[in-house]
């Protein structure tokens, strides 16, 4: 039996359709069925469980902030009324740089913009953060 060892959290790739950016920080691939309690006429001892509606958690991508527009010109257009839905993909990669697991997401678009918290007295890179709603999750 093969021996599979994980793969590291800080090795990935952020695709999006037609975009271009690196993230440092990706989180929310998350799927979950609802359950529904039903109970059967002639049983009162137990209740079934059955599937629900499937939702999926909002994505949230952290990067530190440039003079690139190219998200906050996407979210613009959300706040516009103007929304864009793009597909796209989180690439978790090996340690020689070959993509090992994807996560593939459908129907985006950024519903949520956080700027950076801007502090004097601190030397840390500013991020910003944009959370992407979509309509599903694949891992393949």
């Amino acid at each position: 039996m093969a021996r599979h060892d994980p793969y590291k959290a800080f090795n990935f790739r952020v695709e999006i359709d037609g975009l271009t950016a690196s993230f440092s920080h990706v989180s929310g691939l998350e799927s979950e069925v609802e359950t529904i309690d039903y109970r059967e006429g002639g049983e009162e001892a137990r209740v079934r469980k059955l599937p629900g509606l499937r939702k999926y958690s909002n994505i949230v991508l952290k990067r530190g902030i440039t003079k690139d527009l190219e998200l906050w010109n996407w979210h613009k257009q959300v706040l516009d009324g103007n929304v864009q839905r793009r597909n796209g993909s989180i690439v978790l990669l090996d340690d020689q740089g070959h993509d090992q697991v994807r996560w593939n997401f459908v129907n985006s678009w950024p519903c949520k913009y956080i700027g950076p918290t801007l502090d004097a007295k601190s030397s840390e890179v500013a991020i910003e953060t944009l959370e992407l709603a979509h309509e599903g999750l694949e891992r393949v």
